[in-house]
């Protein structure tokens, strides 16, 4: 089987995407559609692309052939988009998040079940290097019982004005404005994805934002009536532990914006602190026989990326004015297994969000392919996403305790994507 894919939004986020797509062994065709005369042409002409569509409707009435669809629209549409995509008979992927309402998400789901068609988020710190370290140590037992976690995503929205007006025209704030806790998915994800639980309650409070006149937050101001900037949520999880989320959307600080700062199990820690990435097992693991001695593993040349390591190798990087570039959060790092992608992938393909694009793409193309269950599918997109949104109605209520919904897991009807052979893409 091959994939002709539909790309619905042609900004610069989708670029990367669509010349991933474009590359990939499995994938024949890529067309495109957008509301943006103009960037829709800009974007068929860099990408050599002839097939192009006006609109989303356009391309699921006349693109009969395409068997699946990629959605790289404002982040408040996706959910609509996605759930006419599946009711059309598409394979569907999405940019974060999945959607913004319960019952939008509930509707993907129950879809998805019906029809059996692939689903995936595609969660970019997923597949981050903290991410990936503390998933493979917490599923060895590394770790031993979750007890406490944080991550967090810090995004200042003055970096992101450019984003939104080119996205939202002359009412770019409206969705500028949007609850940080209604884009929790980066954060979130790295931190239930590593312990394999699930979020039960929370209480979440939020910065009124009241200090600045950009008139991007506030009631009135956006779609959400949403007063604000930062909001910081306690959640409970399945498991008995507590995880704090931190969403900032007005915080002085630049990368990494997306990172788990500390994991604590009962038997061992990961902690982060820009650059400084350490494992350690105390007392507890000595008592219980798992160690002769506490100790502390220094991870930087594991979880940092390939082009920081050489350069601190080489004692090129200024300390003082740049001690994580952006450089630095767009290439591969050692814990990355490169060897389970497409041999094109491999070597000359270093992208934005620490080289997480390139696992996205090949992750989605072999879930469609091979009929399984992708990472980040319609289950656990929601328990990336559902959190978030009970966490900002807390803030509303002053932080009251809440219960979350929970959807349950994949039915075991649908069978899990696995890590592929590392010669499985050798003679491309």
């Amino acid at each position: 089987m091959k994939i002709r894919l539909g790309v619905v939004g042609t900004g610069s986020f989708s670029s990367d995407f669509i010349r991933l797509f474009k590359l990939h062994p499995d994938v024949e065709k890529v067309a495109l559609a957008d509301l943006d005369a103009a960037k829709l042409a800009a974007s068929a002409e860099k990408h050599g692309i002839t097939e192009t569509y006006r609109s989303l409707d356009d391309m699921l009435q006349d693109g009969k052939d395409l068997n699946a669809i990629a959605i790289f629209t404002q982040r408040h549409l996706h959910g609509p988009m996605v759930l006419k995509a599946l009711d059309a008979g598409k394979h569907v992927y999405s940019a974060v998040p999945i959607a913004c309402t319960i019952e939008e998400i509930e509707a993907i789901i129950n879809k998805v079940k019906e029809t059996g068609l692939t689903y995936m988020m595609g969660e970019t710190c997923y597949y981050y290097p903290s991410a990936i370290y503390c998933r493979e140590q917490y599923q060895k037992g590394a770790f031993g019982k979750f007890v406490y976690g944080e991550a967090q995503y810090y995004h200042d929205i003055s970096e992101m004005y450019k984003d939104f007006q080119r996205s939202g025209g002359a009412e770019w704030r409206r969705p500028a404005g949007i609850p940080p806790m209604f884009y929790p998915t980066h954060s979130i994800s790295m931190l239930f994805s590593a312990i394999g639980e699930h979020a039960t309650q929370v209480s979440c409070m939020g910065l009124r934002d009241d200090f600045h006149d950009d008139d991007i937050y506030g009631e009135g101001k956006n779609y959400w009536d949403n007063p604000f900037s930062n909001q910081t949520a306690l959640f409970r999880m399945s498991g008995g532990g507590v995880a704090r989320i931190n969403e900032f959307r007005r915080v002085g600080i630049n990368k990494p914006s997306s990172y788990i700062t500390c994991l604590y199990g009962d038997l061992g820690a990961y902690e982060c602190s820009i650059t400084q990435h350490t494992f350690q097992r105390g007392a507890a693991a000595v008592e219980r026989g798992l160690e002769e001695k506490p100790y502390v593993e220094y991870l930087d040349e594991v979880v940092n990326c390939e082009d920081y390591i050489a350069d601190k190798k080489a004692g090129s990087i200024d300390w003082a004015h740049d001690p994580i570039s952006v450089r630095y959060i767009r290439g591969f790092a050692p814990v990355h297994d490169k060897s389970r992608l497409p041999a094109v992938y491999r070597n000359n393909l270093s992208t934005n969000h620490f080289a997480s694009h390139p696992f996205l793409v090949d992750d989605f193309v072999r879930a469609v392919v091979d009929g399984k269950l992708p990472p980040n599918n319609a289950w656990d997109a929601a328990r990336y996403m559902i959190p978030g949104l009970v966490a900002h109605e807390s803030s509303l209520q002053g932080g009251k305790l809440l219960d979350i919904p929970d959807f349950g897991d994949a039915p075991d009807t649908f069978e899990k994507l696995t890590y592929i052979k590392k010669d499985y893409y050798e003679q491309e």
